[in-house]
C-alpha cells in the first residue's frame, strides 16, 4: 500500500549522514566592523568532497547556544566587545574557534545534530524535515481519518530525516501509538515493490521478541510506519533514567543517573536479544541497526524496534566506528559488533568511549567481561566477530531459561528472499569500498605524517650527507683512474709487442678493479719539436726505452779526460 506520492527532487543524491565532517579554518577576513572566518569544510576522507563556509563568531555563538541542551561544557573563546579587531586577538580567536569545532565534529552525539550538520553544510541540511513530515502525515489522515495527532515528539532519536508523533486511533482513544516519518537511505537496494513486500512480511510478525508494525506506507523517497508506543521508552531511557519523550541530546550527552543491569538482567536481556538476531539472521533479513534505543523492555521481554531500518537504506548510527574495522564486513558481523556495544551499555551503564578496547573497568562480572572481550579487543576486531549460535553457548547465555522456548522462524517468500539476498550483496559491497577508501586513506596519512616528522627528515638529511660524500669520493676515484691510464699505466705491464709504442695493459691483474675499455693506440708519435713541449719528450723517451736493444749498440771510440795533468 502506498500513500505517499511525493517524489524525490530529479538528481537528488542520498547522502550517508553518518559519514563525519571535518572543518578547519583556513583564514579570516576582517570587514568594516566585524570578522569573517573561512572554515573548509570535508565530508568523509575524500579531499574531492570539501567546500567552504564563511561565519562570523556570532554565528558560532548562536550554534553554541542551541547546544546548551546537552549540558555539556563547550570550549568556545568568551566574546569581547573592546580589541576585537586586533590582529594578536583575531589569531588567537581563530584558535580557540578551531578547537571547538574539533570538540563538536568529534562528538558521537552532538555531530550528528542539525545544528551541526546545518552550520557547516547549510546546502544539504536547510529543508525543514518537521514541515516536510507534517505535510506527509496530513496526506496519510487525509486517507485514513481514524488516526489523530496527539503531540510531535520533537528531536526524541538522532536521525535528522526521521520525525516522531504521538497520535491515537480515535476507536481506541486510551491506547497511544508511535508514528514515524523517515527518508530512505543510501543502503536501500530493494525495488519499490520488493521494499512494501518486505514491509508486509515485518507487519505480520508475531513473534515475541520483535516489536511488529502495526501500518507501514512507502513512496519514491520516504516511509510513514506506526507500530505501539513504549510509555517507559526503550531501554536506553532505563538504564539513563530520563523521560523518554526529552530531546536525545538532553537526554543521553550528558547523563547524571546512568548505571548498569544487574548481572541477571544482562544475561536474560541479552539472551533475548541474540534470539531475536539469530530469528532474523535464518530468515535472511539484514538489520545492522542494533542499539539500547531500539530495544523496548516490556515485562521482562526485550524487544528489538526498527527492524525495518534495514530495507530501508538508512546508515546505522555506528557505521562510523565498524567501516574503521576491515573484518566487519558482513550483516551478521555487524549486528555482532553492534551486540558488543549494548553489552558494553548494559554492564557499564554508558557505551563505550571508542574501539577496540583491551581494558575494560572492573566489573564482579568475569564472564561479561570474556564475552566483551571476544567482540571489542584488537585482538577479536583483527580476526573476526564470533557468530550469534557461537554467543548463545558462552557460560553468560547457555543456562538462561526462556519463557518462549518454541522454535521461532520467519516465513519469507523465495522471491523476496532473493531479492534481500541481492541488497544484501549490494549493501555489503558498499561498506566494503568504504572500509578499502579509508584504509587507503589511513596509510597515506601514516606515510605523510611519517615522511614530515623531525625525526624522519634528520635521517633524510644525514643520508643525502652520505651520499654527497660517497659520490666525490667516487668521482675522485675515477678522476685518478683515468689520470694513471693517460700518464702510462702501462709502463710497469710487459711488452707484447717491441714495435708497439704503448703497449696494451696487463689483463690478469687482481689489485684493481680493470678500467673501462681503452682507446684505439695512438699513432707512433711525431720527433720531437719545440712545439710538442714536455709531452713530446717524454713519448719519445718511453719509445727509446722500450725499444731499446743492447745488440744495436755500436761500439765507439772514447777519450778519458778524466785523468789528471800536472
Amino acid at each position: 500500500m502506498s500513500l505517499l506520492e511525493k517524489s524525490p527532487a530529479p538528481g537528488r543524491l542520498l547522502l550517508d549522514d553518518t559519514l563525519p565532517l571535518t572543518a578547519l579554518i583556513e583564514a579570516s577576513q576582517n570587514l568594516q566592523s566585524h570578522t569573517e572566518y573561512i572554515i573548509r569544510v570535508q565530508r568523509g576522507v575524500s579531499s574531492d568532497n570539501s567546500w567552504q563556509v564563511i561565519r562570523r563568531y556570532s554565528d558560532f555563538d548562536v550554534l553554541n547556544s542551541s547546544l546548551m541542551v546537552c549540558g555539556i561544557s563547550l570550549p568556545l573563546p568568551p566574546k569581547k566587545l573592546i580589541g576585537n579587531m586586533d590582529r594578536e586577538f583575531i589569531a588567537e580567536r581563530q584558535r580557540g574557534l578551531q578547537t571547538y569545532l574539533d570538540s563538536i565534529t568529534q562528538h558521537p552525539l552532538i555531530s550528528t545534530s542539525l545544528f551541526v550538520k546545518k552550520f557547516l553544510d547549510p546546502n544539504n541540511y536547510s529543508a525543514n524535515y518537521t514541515e516536510i513530515a507534517l505535510q506527509q502525515v496530513s496526506m496519510f489522515f487525509r486517507s485514513d481519518p481514524k488516526w489523530e495527532v496527539l503531540e510531535p515528539l520533537k528531536d526524541m532519536g538522532w536521525r535528522i530525516r526521521k520525525k516522531y508523533f504521538l497520535i491515537k486511533n480515535k476507536e481506541q482513544a486510551k491506547e497511544h501509538f508511535l508514528l514515524s516519518w523517515v527518508d530512505l537511505g543510501p543502503d536501500k537496494f530493494l525495488s519499490d515493490k520488493d521494499l512494501q513486500s518486505a514491509l508486509k512480511l515485518l507487519t505480520n510478525l508475531s513473534t515475541p521478541y520483535l516489536c511488529p508494525l502495526l501500518f507501514s506506507s512507502t513512496s519514491e523517497s520516504s516511509a510513514l510506519l506506526i507500530r505501539p508506543f513504549s510509555e517507559k521508552g526503550s531501554l536506553r531511557d532505563q538504564i539513563c533514567k530520563v523521560k523518554p519523550r526529552e530531546s536525545h541530546l538532553k537526554k543521553y550527552c550528558n547523563p547524571k543517573k546512568s548505571q548498569g543491569l544487574e548481572l541477571e538482567q544482562i544475561k536474560l536481556y541479552g539472551r533475548q536479544i541474540l534470539e531475536s538476531l539469530k530469528l532474523l539472521h535464518d530468515g535472511g533479513v539484514f538489520f545492522g541497526h542494533l542499539h539500547a534505543s531500539n530495544v523496548i523492555v516490556d515485562d521482562g521481554v526485550c524487544r528489538l524496534v526498527d527492524v525495518e531500518n534495514g530495507v530501508l537504506g538508512v546508515p546505522s548510527v555506528l557505521r562510523p566506528a565498524f567501516t574503521q574495522l576491515r573484518k566487519i564486513n558482513t550483516t551478521e558481523s555487524i549486528d555482532v559488533f553492534c551486540f558488543g556495544h549494548l553489552l558494553y551499555e548494559m554492564t557499564y551503564g554508558r557505551p563505550p568511549d571508542s574501539v577496540p578496547l583491551d581494558q575494560f573497568p572492573s566489573t564482579p562480572h568475569a564472564a561479561v567481561v570474556s564475552v566483551l572481550q571476544s567482540i571489542l579487543s584488537t585482538e577479536a576486531c583483527k580476526s573476526g566477530m564470533p557468530t550469534v549460535p557461537a554467543l548463545i553457548q558462552t557460560p553468560l547465555f547457555s543456562d538462561v531459561q526462556l519463557k518462549h522456548s518454541e522454535k521461532l522462524q520467519i516465513k519469507v517468500p523465495s522471491r523476496l528472499k532473493e531479492a534481500l539476498k541481492s541488497a544484501k550483496g549490494s549493501l555489503e559491497k558498499r561498506l566494503h569500498e568504504e572500509q578499502r577508501l579509508l584504509h587507503q586513506h589511513r596509510r597515506l596519512t601514516r606515510a605523510q605524517s611519517h615522511y614530515g616528522s623531525e625525526e624522519e627528515k634528520k635521517r633524510r638529511k644525514i643520508l643525502a650527507r652520505k651520499k654527497c660524500r660517497q659520490s666525490t669520493y667516487e668521482n675522485e676515484e675515477d678522476v685518478s683512474v683515468r689520470n694513471n691510464n693517460n700518464s702510462g699505466s702501462g709502463a710497469s705491464s710487459p711488452p707484447t709487442c717491441p714495435s708497439s709504442p704503448t703497449p696494451p695493459s696487463t689483463t690478469g691483474s687482481n689489485t684493481t678493479p680493470p678500467p673501462p675499455p681503452p682507446a684505439p693506440p695512438p699513432p707512433p708519435p711525431p720527433p720531437p719539436s719545440s712545439a710538442d713541449g714536455a709531452g713530446g719528450g717524454r713519448a719519445a723517451l718511453l719509445s727509446s726505452i722500450q725499444t731499446f736493444s743492447k745488440g744495436k749498440l755500436k761500439k765507439a771510440d772514447t777519450v778519458d779526460r778524466t785523468t789528471p795533468r800536472f
